[in-house]
């Protein structure tokens, strides 16, 4: 396998792994704590309520942007931005996700992936993180 070709490769998984998790964590905020639900939990941030009908809006577009390998630097670049912000509400909680009320460990790792995937776009060859064609 070619160096380009390990590249593509790579980003394209990054990018389907980010897209699935985005619009899985819309789909939760839409299906489990609903949309008011997450309203009031930003409102108990802090936070104006409706930034999280923006934010379902921003992962549920912004993951199948992803998967689809659509304006891939774009969409990565405004979702690492999103993901610093869900970082914030866990850095009192320690390092373990699995702390009370969650650690900031995993929202790190996918500022992390997020940003990685801003950097790679769809693979060696995109300059402009549109699909490859």
């Amino acid at each position: 396998m070619t160096s380009n070709r390990r590249i593509d490769t790579a980003a394209i998984l990054l990018r389907t792994a980010l897209g699935v998790m985005f619009i899985a964590h819309a789909l939760q905020k839409y299906f489990i704590f609903t949309l008011p639900g997450t309203a009031q939990f930003f409102e108990s941030l802090g936070l104006p309520g409706p930034l999280a009908y923006v934010v379902f809006a921003l992962e549920l577009v912004g993951g199948i942007m992803l998967i689809g390998g659509i304006k891939t630097r774009w969409v990565a670049s405004v979702l690492t931005v999103e993901l610093i912000a869900a970082t914030w509400p866990h850095l009192g909680n320690g390092w373990a996700f699995t702390a009370t009320g969650g650690g900031w460990e995993y929202p790190a790792f996918l500022v992390v992936a997020a940003a990685s995937c801003a950097l790679l776009g769809n693979g060696a060859r995109d300059d402009f993180g549109d699909a490859q064609h």
